[in-house]
């Protein structure tokens, strides 16, 4: 009996570890584990990584190629004419077999001298195509950004609600139990306790529902962070959050100047019409003349020659240079539909940047209207709050001493829980658009 006892002892005592070591997170904390751990944010840094590579391949594409080459053939001949000899590379080959081997080696290097400017240009579009997937990572990390403070707030949102129905639920019990002893006396109607019967037991729905929410709003912040251990989650709660919800807003015209020389999603634009031009530079070159330069070195070697292998290499061996020029003159309107279509993807993306433009004014513009809104309603919803709260508890002490009925009572308690809901909400989402417009002014949240 001694070992399982133990056995229980342990689970118990590690049960308590885990509760007492439980993470608390902060948004801070959040956001930086998000940042490190996000697949969708490590598969735009691979975007990035492979952007690098393009760059590194068309710098190359700037220095001469070289490459070596070599064959090594045997034939068979079953009926050799042993009164002529034969020619190979150009010398005399008395030696007469049935079988025989010819060998080549040889060197080559070519080496584009000038195209138009179309080599340099990739290796700018390359580059350029590399600061767009970072640029590209940014966007992804700022909406990750954005999606957690919404769900952290949120779930401070809801938790606090979770808090207010509690404390509804623990009134309707204690007026149910009040109107069970005052029906006892004879001095209230059946129909008046059922409806606090009924009150009471909406209570308890709305707390349940209210923490099935506040769970899901967990999991989807834990998704986020790609935590998958079934270790409760849960995040610190701000201690001052009625001064960051009086903060003053933001001017939307500053937080949109400042958003537009710095989101990512605006210079990614940017840099695309930088890119286009570039591409419309790379079609035009398509029509100019190509210079280019090559060499080799070459040597053969044959076992139907009397030399030897090393005699041959020597005197066979070869080196050449040449210059090349090519000059386009018909070529099926191929550079006339490129050009055109540079022309058409810059089009494209001077629209792309203005449609941009426009969902980031309405994006910040949405975030002033909803933070000045909610702060005069928060404003508002205090002082209704503080009011509807007294009203309630008069309305107790009038219920208890007889002076009212069940519908008057529940009619005081509505409203002081409405106010309670109202300020909630109108505070906590002040403090989120607040924070939304420091983040796209500043980049701080």
């Amino acid at each position: 009996m001694r070992k399982p006892t133990l056995i229980l002892l342990a689970i118990l005592l590690l049960g308590l570890t885990q509760d007492v070591h439980a993470k608390q997170w902060t948004l801070k904390e959040c956001i930086a584990y998000a940042i490190q751990n996000n697949i969708t944010l490590k598969k735009s840094l691979l975007q990035k990584m492979s952007a690098q590579e393009d760059i590194a391949m068309s710098q190359a594409a700037l220095l001469p190629s070289l490459s070596a080459s070599s064959s090594q053939n045997v034939t068979y001949r079953p009926w050799p004419n042993s009164s002529q000899a034969s020619v190979q590379n150009g010398y005399v080959q008395s030696s007469v077999d049935k079988t025989y081997y010819n060998g080549s080696y040889g060197i080559s290097a070519n080496w584009t001298v000038w195209n138009g400017g179309r080599n340099t240009n990739a290796v700018k579009m390359n580059k350029i195509a590399a600061e767009q997937a970072e640029l590209d990572s940014a966007t992804t990390a700022n909406q990750l950004i954005e999606q957690i403070a919404q769900l952290f707030v949120q779930i401070l949102y809801i938790d606090e609600a979770i808090k207010v129905n509690k404390a509804s639920l623990e009134t309707s019990i204690a007026n149910e139990e009040s109107g069970r002893s005052i029906q006892a006396e004879g001095k209230m109607s059946k129909a008046d306790l059922a409806q606090l019967v009924a009150q009471r037991a909406q209570d308890e729905y709305n707390v349940v529902e209210a923490e099935s929410n506040a769970r899901n709003y967990r999991r989807q912040l834990k998704q986020l962070l790609q935590l998958v251990d079934e270790e409760e989650f849960e995040i610190v709660t701000p201690q001052t959050t009625d001064e960051m919800a009086l903060e003053t807003v933001p001017v939307m015209h500053d937080v949109y100047e400042s958003a537009l020389s710095r989101r990512p999603e605006i210079l990614n634009a940017q840099l695309a019409i930088e890119s286009s031009e570039l591409a419309l530079k790379s079609a035009k070159a398509q029509r100019l003349p190509t210079i280019g330069v090559s060499g080799s070195a070459f040597t053969s070697t044959s076992s139907m020659s009397d030399k030897a292998w090393g005699s041959q290499m020597k005197t066979n061996f070869d080196v050449g240079a040449g210059v090349s020029l090519s000059i386009p003159l018909f070529d099926n309107r191929q550079a006339k539909t490129s050009i055109n279509k540079a022309k058409i993807q810059r089009e494209g993306y001077l629209l792309d940047l203005k449609d941009k433009q426009t969902t980031l004014y309405s994006t910040i513009e949405d975030y002033w209207l909803q933070a000045v809104t909610n702060q005069n309603k928060f404003t508002a919803a205090k002082a209704n709050t503080e009011s509807a709260q007294e009203s309630f508890r008069l309305a107790n002490e009038k219920f208890n001493q007889k002076m009212i009925n069940t519908v008057e009572l529940m009619q005081s308690r509505d409203k002081f829980l409405q106010a309670q809901q109202a300020e909630l909400q109108s505070k906590y989402l002040t403090i989120l658009n607040i924070s939304m417009l420091n983040f796209y002014q500043n980049g701080e949240l």
